[in-house]
């Protein structure tokens, strides 16, 4: 090798070294970025960088705030909101081109950034980094700089950014949510009327699955053509001269119908001639949507109905909001969960339709509306988009796939725009989260403003108003709301004896008193609520209940404690202690926080009450109820469970527990935990003594009184099939009561109110 003129032999490896490190005169140019991913709001997404001419995702190790402002400043946003890990964004394909990211935050471009080298990374997809920008642009910015990607795939030129109905019949205008007009997109920031020429009712599907509506129906376009022409005549009207400006016009749309948004179709928004017009017939294409049936008109619950024939039911839990949840299917008479892999759009589409929304807008990974409890139905589903269930797509077992619950799907899905947040407000509590609830409601032919009557108000009825609010579940429901001071113009109470079955998405929807009855008369004794983005969800795992149960003859000596906390039937307050015994039908219990929130006693540990006999802290005075039915419903035999202890007795890996009761300690079930009451423990049984042999149905409530908010209470009930023949049991047939779909918390209210004379 030539020395290096001028150089000492000394400082060579110095130079070389330097040679090899300094940037070169001419700086590369910045690597190009882009958000993708599921449908969201724009400025945010799974971010993506390009590299010798391939897209590939960002590794969330070391990724940071400052990772993230240098980020949505290249994109051409003012600040960053925050980041995201884990692939909330989807998971993305491809290479993995930047680990270990760090940056200062005054970079220009992420690449100037410090990282492991392009490509070098020992990350997997699930571990995608995103980033949630301001809405706010920088100066100077084109809407361009930010791509479409997270919508589709990209059209070089094209931002298609929403799509709106403009009603044009005045029953249109009047209707809510809007199902009929003319279509609207907007492209880099203007609204633009599309040109029907050409329109298909492929491209009218996808326009109503953006909107939230499951199909499109047939148009009476000549009609409309009749309108189009009238308005062009018009004198008054600037119709005309805006429609022979190609502005005012997108040229082409071409969709197959199976797009999750406009976007990913091809779009022409120019014609392709320089001096030829946008839309040389002159109308815009209008589109008429159908509702699913919880957006139609009359209908009150939020959820709709499946159609007959080989359809595979299918339904949303633990979502926050209507339209969203973890994906479950009955599959083999019983409810389970979807694998995520390989789920996208079109699978998460298929889903939101079938259940009478629009498109997805997100398809979730990574049980990020929380794990299921039971059977993974399905794995590696694929669907075209043109299916009427989920179980037309092509899928794996996914016994053969080894998922678990912690890769459960969820979907987030395109809902009608019903606008009944207007027609709800919380007055008076210390954050917007809470407070009096006050309703819109007509009076006296005017709509006002009113309180609601705190009397028989619970939290079904509050899990409604904060659901309306886009506030989530409910995790308090008052009846006296003294330290919040309501609206001045909405003192009087103008709705009482609201009932809610909880699944409503306004409380409008809910039954109430046709003339006003509050004799408590409003006030401090207005309905109140607080509410939460997240909520624990119990269930009782049915099968080991159906596992573990059996008979003991147990002495009256060893039952005092158990007589003195109610245990036991009545007829033991009658016998000849301690001589003789009582028969116990034992079992063990195995509760699970499903939710997306800590299970929390209600009261604190000041109002504990410390139970002498057995020396330990009841949380909640009754936990659980068990009851032995006859098959028509009546009780012959009960127990109660008082929740003396709450805590984690068993957490899945990589979970910690939180919750342990040793030393007067915190009481709770960790999201994702279990609290198990094994079958050796008092009162931990239903005294059937007085049963005579017979088939009975056993019955496990689950936080019965409600004394706790939880995301769903339809699942807090577990039932058996039970064979007494008076001398041995057998437990059968044991599930929750929305494991096959019956409808048991609704029956129990029944009988509940009758059984108290409430009508």
């Amino acid at each position: 090798m030539a020395m290096l003129a001028g150089v000492s032999p000394i400082l060579l490896p110095l130079v070389l070294l330097l040679c090899r490190v300094a940037p070169s005169g001419q700086e590369p140019a910045p690597a190009q970025l882009r958000l993708a991913g599921p449908r969201g709001p724009a400025g945010e997404g799974r971010l993506e960088v390009l590299y010798q001419g391939r897209w590939g995702t960002v590794c969330d190790d070391g990724f940071d705030f400052h990772a993230a402002t240098v980020a949505c400043r290249q994109l051409g946003y003012a600040a960053a909101v925050t980041w995201t890990h884990s692939a909330t964004y989807g998971q993305g394909e491809g290479p993995i081109w930047l680990d270990n990211v760090r940056c200062g935050g005054s970079e220009g471009s992420l690449a100037e950034c410090v990282h492991n080298g392009w490509g070098t990374s020992d990350c997997h997809h699930g571990e995608d980094a995103g980033v949630v920008c301001s809405g706010e642009r920088l100066p100077g910015t084109p809407p361009q700089a930010t791509t479409s990607a997270h919508l589709g795939e990209q059209v070089p030129g094209l931002s298609l950014e929403e799509v709106r109905l403009k009603p044009v019949l005045a029953r249109a205008k009047l209707s809510m949510p809007v199902m009929e007009g003319a279509v609207e997109v907007k492209h880099n920031g203007r609204w633009r009327q599309v040109c029907d020429a050409g329109w298909t009712r492929n491209n009218s599907r996808v326009v109503c699955g953006m909107l939230g509506f499951p199909r499109e129906k047939h148009v009476n376009t000549s009609f409309y053509r009749k309108l189009w022409n009238m308005k062009l005549k018009d004198p008054n009207s600037s119709l005309k001269t805006l429609s022979q400006k190609n502005s005012f016009w997108v040229h082409r749309v071409r969709c197959q119908g199976t797009e999750p948004h406009l976007a990913r179709c091809p779009t022409q928004v120019a014609p392709p001639a320089p001096r030829q017009h946008a839309c040389p017939r002159g109308m815009h294409a209008i589109v008429s949507c159908l509702p699913g049936p919880a957006f139609q008109k009359g209908t009150g619950k939020g959820r709709s109905k499946t159609s007959p024939g080989k359809v595979l039911p299918v339904r949303l839990r633990a979502g926050t909001h209507a339209g969203e949840g973890r994906v479950e299917v009955l599959r083999h008479g019983q409810w389970g969960t979807v694998c995520d892999k390989q789920w996208d759009l079109a699978a998460a589409s298929v889903v939101c339709r079938q259940l009478g929304y629009g498109t997805a807008k997100q398809a979730l990974v990574g049980a990020q509306m929380g794990q299921g409890l039971g059977p993974i139905h399905m794995s590696e589903v694929r669907c075209t988009g043109h299916e009427r269930s989920l179980g037309e797509c092509r899928f794996q077992d996914a016994e053969r796939s080894g998922c678990r619950h912690e890769a459960d799907a969820a979907v987030r899905c395109h809902v009608p725009h019903m606008d009944f947040q207007s027609q709800v407000r919380l007055a008076g509590g210390r954050s917007p989260e809470e407070g009096v609830v006050e309703v819109l409601v007509p009076v006296q032919g005017r709509l006002q403003w009113g309180a609601v009557c705190g009397a028989q108000w619970g939290l079904n009825e509050a899990m409604v108003v904060c659901r309306q609010l886009g506030l989530g579940f409910a995790s308090h429901a008052l009846q006296e709301t003294w330290y919040w001071a309501g609206s001045p113009d909405a003192a009087q109470v103008v709705m009482s004896g609201v009932r809610c079955a909880g699944t409503e998405l306004a409380l409008q929807q809910c039954q109430r008193h046709g003339p006003v009855h509050c004799p408590s008369g409003g006030g401090r004794f207005s309905a109140g609520v607080t509410c939460t983005a997240h909520a624990p969800d119990l269930v009782m795992n049915a099968q080991l209940v159906q596992e573990t149960a059996y008979l003991e003859d147990r002495p009256l000596e060893l039952l005092y404690c158990a007589h003195e906390e109610r245990c036991l039937s009545r007829s033991a307050d009658h016998m000849h202690w301690p001589y003789g015994h009582r028969r116990l039908l034992r079992f063990s219990s195995q509760i699970h926080n499903l939710g997306r929130a800590d299970f929390r006693p209600k009261m604190g540990r000041h109002a504990w009450t410390w139970h002498q006999c057995h020396r330990h802290f009841h949380s909640i005075e009754v936990f659980t109820h068990y009851d032995l039915l006859t098959l028509n419903g009546s009780k012959v035999a009960e127990g109660h469970k008082a929740s003396f202890c709450l805590e984690d007795t068993n957490c899945p890996e990589g979970l910690q527990r939180h919750f342990a009761c040793a030393n007067f300690g915190e009481q709770g079930v960790s999201v994702g935990c279990w609290d198990t009451y094994r079958h050796d423990i008092d009162c931990q049984w239903i005294d059937i003594t007085d049963v005579p042999p017979g088939s009975y149905t056993f019955q496990v409530v689950v936080n019965p009184k409600h004394e706790v908010a939880e995301s769903d209470f339809s699942n807090n009930v577990m039932r058996c099939q039970c064979k007494y023949d008076g001398q041995r049991v057998w437990m059968h047939g044991c599930h929750t009561s929305d494991a096959y779909g019956a409808d048991v918390v609704s029956d129990l209210e029944r009988r509940e109110r009758l059984a108290n004379n409430l009508v």
